[in-house]
C-alpha cells in the first residue's frame, strides 16, 4: 500500500510543478524577399512573367506579408525596359510583353521603401528532355517509384541545370541541381524518388538552364535543407545571399535571387 501511495504522490508532485515558460524571441526588422525567376518554357512566347516580393516574418507567423507598392523594372542589354505592375495588393508584379532572348543579359531594379535593389543575370538555354525512365521497385525498401528524366548535355560547353519534380504527393517540390563537369556531352538524367507515388499519378518535370552562380547558390541551400530536413525556404543555419544588392543601404541586404532560364517541361503519368 505504501508503494502505491508513494507513486501517486510523485505523480501529483510532477503535475503540480509544471510551469508555463514564455520564450522571449528577438525579432529583426523585416527584410525584402525577392523571387524573380523569369522562366521561358520551350514552345511558348515567354511574354507572361512575374516577380514576387514579400517580407520576412517572425518564425511562428503563418502568414507571409507581401511587399506592396514597389516599382519593379527589368531592362535588357539593348536598354528595352519592361515594367512589372503589382496585381492588386498581392506582392506579385506582372508583365505581359516580356521578350526572352537566349544569352542576353538582363538587369533587375526594384525600388521599395525608398531603397533601390538591383541584380544582373544572363538568360541561359537548356536542352530538351529526351525521355523518362521509370521503376516501381526503387529505394531501400524496394517500394519507391523512381523517375529518371534523361537529357543530352551539349559537348564542349559548360552547363548547369536546375530540376523540379512536382507532384501532389509531397508538400513541396523535389529540387536538385546538376553540372556537367564529369558528363560533358553525354546523356545524363535528373532523378526523383517517391514512396507514395502510384500508377496514374502525374508528375510535372522541369529542367532549367542556369548560371554557375545560381548553381552554387542553390547547391548551398539544398545542402542546408538536407542537413536540417526542411524545405529549401525553411529557416537555415546561415543566411545565403543571392545576387540581389541593396544599392541604397548595403547592410539591409535582401533575400532571394534574380534568375532567367529557358525551361524544358514535361508532364509524365506514372505507368
Amino acid at each position: 500500500m505504501r508503494t502505491y501511495i508513494f507513486i501517486l504522490s510523485v505523480l501529483l508532485l510532477q503535475t503540480s510543478c509544471e510551469d508555463i515558460i514564455v520564450v522571449d524571441l528577438h525579432t529583426a526588422e523585416p527584410k525584402l524577399v525577392i523571387e524573380a525567376s523569369i522562366n521561358w518554357i520551350k514552345g511558348t512566347s515567354g511574354k507572361n512573367q512575374f516577380v514576387k516580393l514579400s517580407l520576412t516574418a517572425p518564425y511562428f507567423d503563418s502568414i507571409i506579408p507581401p511587399a506592396n507598392g514597389a516599382t519593379v523594372i527589368i531592362k535588357d542589354q539593348k536598354n528595352r525596359v519592361y515594367n512589372f505592375i503589382e496585381d492588386g495588393m498581392s506582392g506579385i508584379y506582372k508583365n505581359t510583353r516580356f521578350t526572352p532572348i537566349i544569352n542576353h543579359t538582363y538587369s533587375l531594379e526594384i525600388t521599395y521603401n525608398d531603397e533601390v535593389y538591383s541584380a544582373t543575370e544572363t538568360l541561359k538555354s537548356v536542352v530538351p528532355i529526351d525521355y523518362i525512365g521509370q521503376t516501381l521497385t526503387g529505394g531501400f525498401s524496394g517500394e519507391d517509384t523512381e523517375l529518371k528524366a534523361y537529357y543530352t548535355d551539349p559537348a564542349d560547353e559548360t552547363n548547369f541545370y536546375f530540376f523540379e519534380f512536382i507532384s501532389d504527393i509531397p508538400a513541396i517540390p523535389s529540387l536538385s541541381v546538376y553540372e556537367d563537369r564529369y558528363n560533358n556531352g553525354n546523356q545524363i538524367f535528373g532523378f526523383y524518388s517517391e514512396e507514395d507515388l502510384e500508377v496514374g499519378d502525374r508528375v510535372t518535370i522541369r529542367n532549367h538552364g542556369i548560371s554557375e552562380r545560381f548553381y552554387n547558390y542553390m547547391f548551398i541551400l539544398l545542402q542546408q535543407n538536407s542537413n536540417a530536413g526542411g524545405g529549401p525556404f525553411e529557416t537555415h543555419p546561415t543566411i545565403v545571399k543571392g545576387n540581389c544588392v541593396n544599392q541604397t543601404n548595403p547592410e539591409n541586404f535582401p533575400l532571394g535571387y534574380f534568375r532567367l532560364s529557358e525551361v524544358a517541361e514535361l508532364i509524365y503519368t506514372v505507368q
